[in-house]
């Protein structure tokens, strides 16, 4: 049976000067699926990743707590999460009023997010930005396309972003942008979310799993950032 697994990045260094790093946390997270992998037997023919930081350094931690010496893997750029840097600083040279006053609280930055993602998906964003709405939906599933088209019969591991898992799961399901939004907010670091395929299609069978970090002594563990 064709299927991957795809798993969002360890916690980042939100607040940081460099967002694209894995955090300590989220470096253990990956580490602690890695684990988990292990326990459970689990194989895999190839790992996949988009080309950011944060996703190789996942992808690291798992092979890690695998017990694999592998640092290096494939890579498709329509994994990679949007620009979210730019489109909120779009979003706030156009209203400034909303500029969050403590910069390293991840509340306020998540609601300004969402309205951010809003003004993007309509364009109604006066700044530019590295890409449109239409075209991050477009390099996404060019990602889906590429697995299916290269990975018949075979299991993988594949690395991404919140925002482009929620933007995968609306090819696979067909619910609206808004959903997008709103499921972006929802995936969990380190979440495993697994798919069946063929050529033709893609079917979606967990999301958001967090197994590995279903322990007392993790409940801290769970993050969104």
């Amino acid at each position: 049976m064709s299927e991957f697994l795809l798993v969002r990045h360890g916690q980042a260094s939100f607040g940081s000067d460099n967002y694209d790093q894995l955090s300590d946390l989220g470096w253990q997270q990956a580490r602690w699926l890695g684990e988990y992998f292990q326990q459970k037997d689990r194989q895999f023919d190839d790992i996949i990743t988009g080309k950011l930081v944060r996703h190789r350094e996942t992808a690291q931690g798992i092979c890690e707590g695998l017990g694999l010496n592998r640092d290096a893997f494939t890579e498709h750029g329509g994994l990679n999460e949007f620009d979210f840097h730019s489109v909120v600083s779009a979003y706030l040279r156009q209203f400034p009023q909303e500029m969050p006053s403590d910069k390293s609280d991840a509340r306020p930055f998540f609601k300004i997010l969402k309205k951010a993602m809003e003004a993007w998906r309509n364009d109604e964003l006066s700044a530019p930005v590295p890409e449109s709405w239409g075209q991050f939906e477009q390099r996404v599933g060019d990602a889906l396309a590429f697995i299916q088209d290269n990975y018949a019969d075979k299991k993988l591991l594949v690395v991404s972003s919140g925002g482009a898992i929620a933007m995968a799961m609306k090819h696979v399901l067909g619910y609206g942008d808004d959903m997008v939004m709103n499921i972006n907010m929802q995936v969990i670091n380190s979440s495993v979310s697994r798919f069946v395929f063929s050529p033709r299609n893609v079917r979606l069978a967990s999301f958001n799993s967090i197994p590995h970090l279903d322990e007392n002594d993790r409940s801290d563990a769970v993050t969104y950032s």
